[in-house]
């Protein structure tokens, strides 16, 4: 049993023991002594050593190759030559010939690199040789054993022997003599069994078959983000007892547990399965240490279950399993009692006896339709049970709204400026069919659109590739099908609990189509190049829950109250509805609690563990790379017709970890270039959407109709945002959710004219220059080697790798740029929105992820405003500055410098915009070339209309701060130089803090200069405003020194004529002037950064993270802890996912650099969400891209305006005070007389609030 014990250590289990949760979702396990652990670690730690300098040392041997097949696959060649037909009749390989491995693409065809080879045959004799000295040592301790209780039975029985009665006698030796023909027996068994372990290991031939006995992952494991195997190996015998886990109700460990437990149970009940349920929470009901995984809310969920089936006896049971583990009956226990009773209508005395257990509880009737959730009827049946036993019962009104008591916003939610909400140029019957269609495209998942390059003339060889791959997509879609299929019912056999396979009712809450389906849009959008593991098992995972809550919301009846609630939301937004003066968050709130019935608009419980995602991931994907081959002779005809797999597993290094890797096969490849398909297909949040967002009412609801979206962006695996957010009184929530309504509510629509001439660069070889990436036939050609790779040398291999990394970069580009550009063109003619969230600092992003305001100059380019508006006295001027600001010039200049400046080339302006390719084309220099371009257009137009003032324009103009972070800084710190060189005080000529930073550096250099320092005498003519921007405006959101370096040393490298030896030196002579500068320029900037590094330190060294409240009432917490990795054990390779909890140790490092620039963050976010909800009372269109602020050329004026006023206003507050007062009350116990050493270090650090200077902040409006 030891050494059974012991192999379960190493290998790693394949599921929990007992029931429920297999070990491929954690693995935390070990039964070896002390003795054994030491002795078993120790060897663990020199072969992870050995293989991690191994296989450092292949890399570095084969540095063209830095890549290792797992999977061995059949490479056919590639020929150009006519397809053969995928329909013929292929031999499927054979399982015991070895198959050559497939290199990367442009690689030699050859054998495979023996080093490979040679690796994977040493690691199979170092594994077999550390089981058997361990399987030899474990049986050595189980003889002398077992030895040891043979002597010490024996003298029991002999003094049991002589203290019985002689008449027992005869029935004792009968007993000696039955046990030790039973130890003989054991005996000869195990030492039978030793024996052959022995001649296995000796025999090469059960070498071999040992190793094929392991998945075909199993001999090389590689870890997704992890260390290489062994690191398995340590793990798992270090790993600490499933007990102990179960024990420590907060470990991240046990929250997985335990959320993955009530998703199954949620699983069963979407499934209507309250038997299957039932079933699995008895298995830990039954365990009074598995037990301790469940809490009231898995118990409510078999409730639930049991209520839609009426079954009130089996409710009563779980009442009283409920009360056997002490736990207490929650609100939700009751309503499911109550909703069962209402459904069988049973007699007032049974319903009594309920209500009554209900309010010695200490609950009350009136909390159910206050803080239950409900879906389907779920709420009228409980009602009618209430009216049972109080006819007249009414439920309670919805409670008062309440009012935003921020001081920044006392105005603005005031009820005397009320105004009312500004209408589209929509009928409501438009806007209701424009809704119509958003909710079918969600409903359908997927939406597929015509890429730009379709306008490209179709070749008889595309033609045939494309039949080709329609029919290998058909065999495809069977065959993953049919595998998805008897995979299922495998798992649906296993009938024990402890063969339960935790996965199955995730495979069964969609038709088996769908899964298929997803399947092969992960396999079509697969690049060349491939993809990570944890990469495509997330994707596929998140796909699944996504469709998944999309169905519960259909048949919770969700959907049908979100429509009947929308139809009259959007008469606050139609240009023929009637004028409310609300808020849509308000007006929103308003429609659904005069709905009354039906369903909640949250859905209980539904999130699922980031770990189980991946896990059912890693499932589908498995199942991918097993069911879809290929005709190895598809492409050369005389090839034996055999099937070989489309995708292959590699692993490749990134330092000294190993990154699993898909990849599809080059034939593969082959075919889709030679098809070259015209049509994309997205998700549907990936398409901006077609009718105004649902507003933002919770952290759990807003944004699409459908598709599952979070009010915060977080990394995987995150849950702390979302508590925080759930805990925070939602009243706070209040103006942030009202900020992103706002810039939700912005309508959009294409500039056609630009984005047509976008396109035709597109399809005509690209232009690097305007940021239009080049297809991949531009790509530089690879140097002629050799065929044989073995012979290159070093020059080679290295031009061809970087030929490789070349084709990767130039692959990425070309494709997010084609769709950015086909999403674009798909809404070309519509008016569309962009969705809003934020991430954890409050800074906000459109929900789109490809095509939006926030992308690079191409994207903007061709967006603008769907309302247009009149240019006013005013606006044409705002446009000419704006085309001032877009090329770069004039920076130092003043407004009316600019304008004078635009005046004069105006004849460049119309000839650009007139003959944009075949003109002077002076807009190509400009450092924003595209928006230049539209801007020239748009100025075109409005100085040629017979009234430019009357002229509606549609374009957006741009404010942008002058390095907003140390405007932040400077304010804090009423720091009145800093103020002046940033723009905060009125000034006759605006200034420029990079080029005043850059003078200073100057100044300094030709001092050294003088005095002979090299280095200064080399940086004569070089040290300009671009070179030190970047670390300027980085250096206030936490740059180091070093980073500040590599900053310059980018910079200096684009100076051609600047010599290449002195990089190093230069920049480190740079980085040390600039920060020196600063420090001198602005000299609060730098004590208050030092403040929030040094207070986020002591907190982190406390064992808490940093958490604060932004001015508007945002909680934040900072993300960074030591995390964990969780090992998921899967038949391709092991993958290591990490989990992120609170409860694990905050990393000190990241707390305490990322305090200061994530802090500056949140204000800045505060800052730009005021100006949004004033521009909203002042009627004024806005959006931002975070410090630069959009609006039309009529409104720039009243924008600034509202700009100063909200920056001024935030700054009167006591920000920093406010700050030290929020960390002393959360991290220093203010009660306690007696403190830690530590308390008090952090308590006066914490109090030290730094000294401003003494300018108001009055003094900083101009």
């Amino acid at each position: 049993m030891a050494l059974l014990r012991l192999r379960e250590a190493l290998l790693g289990p394949a599921r929990l023991w007992g029931a429920g949760i297999p070990w491929s979702v954690l693995r935390i396990y070990s039964s070896a002594s002390a003795k054994e652990k030491a002795r078993r670690n120790a060897i663990c730690e020199r072969t992870e050593l050995l293989e991690v300098l191994k296989a450092r040392v292949k890399q570095l041997q084969a540095s063209n190759v830095p890549e290792v097949m797992v999977n061995k696959v059949e490479l056919a060649p590639l020929r150009h030559g006519r397809y053969q037909d995928p329909l013929q009749k292929v031999v499927a390989p054979s399982p015991a010939k070895e198959q050559p491995a497939p290199r990367g693409m442009g690689e030699s065809l050859g054998q495979p690199r023996s080093w490979v080879e040679k690796s994977k045959k040493e690691m199979y004799i170092r594994q077999l040789k550390v089981e058997r000295k361990l399987s030899i040592a474990a049986s050595q301790l189980g003889l002398e054993s077992q030895a040891k209780a043979k002597v010490k039975a024996k003298a029991k029985a002999e003094a049991k022997a002589k203290a019985e009665a002689k008449a027992n006698a005869k029935a004792q030796t009968k007993a000696k003599v039955k046990a030790k023909a039973q130890a003989k027996a054991k005996v000869k068994v195990k030492a039978k069994a030793k024996s052959e372990a022995q001649v296995s290991l000796n025999n090469p031939k059960a070498k071999v078959a040992a190793a094929q006995h392991q998945s075909h992952a199993g001999s090389c494991s590689v870890y997704a983000h992890s260390k290489p195997r062994v690191a398995a190996v340590k793990e798992g015998a270090k790993a600490k007892r499933p007990r102990k886990v179960l024990e420590d109700s907060d470990s991240s460990q046990y929250r997985v547990l335990q959320q993955t437990i009530q998703s199954n149970l949620e699983c069963f009940l979407y499934l209507q399965q309250p038997e299957a349920a039932e079933r699995f929470l008895f298995s830990y009901h039954r365990s009074p240490v598995k037990r301790k995984l469940l809490n009231v809310n898995a118990y409510n969920i078999v409730m639930r279950s049991w209520a839609r089936k009426g079954q009130l006896q089996r409710i009563n049971q779980l009442f009283s399993m409920l009360e056997s583990v002490g736990l207490r009956p929650s609100l939700d226990s009751y309503a499911a009692a109550l909703e069962c009773m209402g459904r069988n209508e049973l007699s007032e005395k049974a319903i009594q006896r309920c209500v009554q257990q209900l309010k010695e509880d200490g609950f009350c009737v009136d909390q159910l339709f206050q803080k239950c959730l409900f879906e389907e009827d779920e709420k009228e049946k409980v009602l009618n049970a209430i009216r049972v036993v109080q006819p007249d019962y009414q439920v309670p009104p919805p409670p008062q709204p309440q009012t935003c008591k921020s001081s920044l916003l006392q105005d603005f939610y005031s009820k005397k400026n009320m105004v009312s909400y500004p209408k589209l140029d929509f009928s409501v019957q438009e806007l209701q069919e424009r809704f119509q269609q958003q909710l079918e495209m969600e409903l359908d998942s997927t939406i597929t659109i015509e890429s730009v390059e379709s306008t490209k003339p179709l070749t008889p060889k595309a033609i045939k590739a494309r039949e080709v791959l329609a029919t290998l997509r058909s065999q495809w879609h069977d065959s993953i099908l049919q595998a998805l299929q008897k995979s299922k019912h495998s798992m649906s056999n296993l009938k024990s609990v402890s063969g339960y396979n935790i996965l199955y009712p995730y495979l069964c809450l969609l038709p088996d189509e769908e899964y298929v389906g997803i399947m092969l849009q992960i396999l079509n959008s697969l690049s060349p190049q491939g993809e990570s593991l944890t990469v495509l098992a997330r994707d596929l995972g998140s796909k699944v829950y996504n469709r998944y809550v999309t169905q519960r919301k259909l048949h919770s009846c969700q959907l049908e109250k979100v429509q009947e609630v929308y139809e009259e939301y959007i008469h606050l937004l139609a240009k023929d509805g009637q004028p409310d003066n609300y808020l849509p968050r308000e007006y929103w709130e308003k429609l659904v609690a005069e709905a009354g019935f039906g369903p909640s608009l949250n859905l209980k419980g539904c999130s699922w563990p980031y770990v189980l995602l991946v896990r059912l991931g890693m499932y589908m994907l498995e199942l991918l790379v097993q069911s879809v081959k290929v005709p190895r002779n598809i492409l050369s005809p005389h090839l034996e017709p055999k099937l070989i797999p489309v995708l292959y597993h590699v692993y490749s290094f990134r330092s000294s970890w190993q990154v699993g890797l898909i990849r599809p096969h080059p034939i593969f490849s082959q075919i889709v270039s030679d098809a070259a398909e015209t049509m994309l297909t997205f998700n549907s949040s990936a398409i901006p959407m077609l009718c105004p967002p649902l507003p933002w009412t919770s952290p759990h609801f807003g944004a699409f109709v459908l598709n599952d979206t979070k009010l915060m962006r977080f990394v995987d695996g995150a849950v702390q945002h979302q508590l925080l957010l759930e805990q925070c009184p939602l009243v706070n929530l209040h103006p942030v959710l009202d900020a992103l309504n706002q810039l939700g509510n912005c309508a959009w629509k294409i500039n056609q004219p630009v984005l047509d001439i976008i396109i035709s660069i597109f399809n005509d070889k690209g232009n690097e220059k305007l940021d239009i990436p080049p297809p991949l036939s531009e790509a530089p050609k690879p140097p002629a080697v050799p065929s044989n790779s073995s012979t290159w040398n070093k020059t080679q291999k290295h031009e061809m790798l970087l030929c490789k990394k070349k084709m990767a970069e130039m692959h990425s580009l070309r494709m997010d740029a084609l769709y950015k550009l086909s999403i674009a063109n798909y809404v070309r003619d519509k008016v569309f929105w962009f969705p809003h969230n934020m991430d954890f600092r409050g800074r906000t992003y459109p929900c789109p992820p490809y095509f939006n305001h926030l992308g690079n100059d191409v994207t903007r380019a061709i967006l603008l405003f769907a309302e247009g508006r009149p240019l006013g006295p005013k606006g044409l001027d705002w446009l000419k500055i704006h085309l001032i600001n877009l090329t770069g010039l004039k920076k130092k200049n003043s407004l009316h410098e600019r304008l004078e400046y635009a005046n004069e080339i105006m004849e460049e302006v119309l000839d650009s915009a007139d003959h944009p390719l075949t003109g002077r084309k002076w807009w190509m220099n400009a450092d924003e070339p595209w928006q230049a371009l539209a801007c020239c257009m748009e100025i075109a137009k409005a100085s040629r209309s017979p009234d430019p003032a009357a002229y509606v324009s549609h374009f957006p103009v741009h404010q942008d701060g002058s390095c907003n972070g140390l405007q932040h800084y400077a304010a804090l710190g009423r720091d009145l130089i800093g103020a002046i060189s940033v723009n905060l005080m009125p000034c006759s000529v605006p200034q420029d803090v990079y080029s005043a930073v850059a003078q200073q550096v100057e100044e300094l250099r030709k001092k050294d200069a003088e005095h002979g320092v090299k280095i200064a005498q080399v940086l004569q003519g070089f040290i300009t405003r671009k070179v030190v921007k970047q670390t300027v405006m980085t250096v206030v959101y936490g740059v180091t020194r070093y980073g500040g370096r590599l900053q310059m040393e980018k910079r200096l490298k684009e100076i051609d004529e600047f010599p290449e030896e002195y990089l190093w030196e230069a920049s480190h002579y740079l980085v040390k002037q600039v920060f020196n500068g600063i420090k001198e320029m602005f000299s609060a900037t730098r004590d208050i950064q030092n403040w929030l590094t040094d207070s986020a330190k002591l907190i982190a060294q406390s064992g808490r993270t940093v958490e604060w409240v932004t001015p508007l009432g945002l909680p934040i917490v900072q993300p960074y802890y030591r995390s964990r990795s969780t090992v998921l054990n899967c038949s391709m390779q092991n993958l290591s996912v990490k989990s992120v909890n609170s409860n694990q140790k905050p990393d000190t490092m990241k707390q305490k650099n990322a305090f200061p620039p994530n802090f500056i963050h949140s204000l800045d976010s505060t800052h730009m969400m005021l100006t949004a909800l004033h521009c909203f009372r002042q009627g004024l269109t806005f959006v931002s891209v975070h410090d630069c602020y959009w609006t039309h050329a009529l409104t720039v004026d009243i924008m600034n305006q509202i700009c100063r006023q909200q920056f001024v206003a935030l700054h009167s507050e006591k920000i920093l005070q406010d700050l030290s007062e929020f960390m002393l009350e959360k991290y220093c116990s203010p009660g306690r007389e007696t403190r830690a050493l530590w308390q008090k270090k952090l308590m006066e650090q914490l109090s030290n609030v730094p000294r401003t200077g003494r300018s108001t902040g009055q003094e900083l409006q101009s």
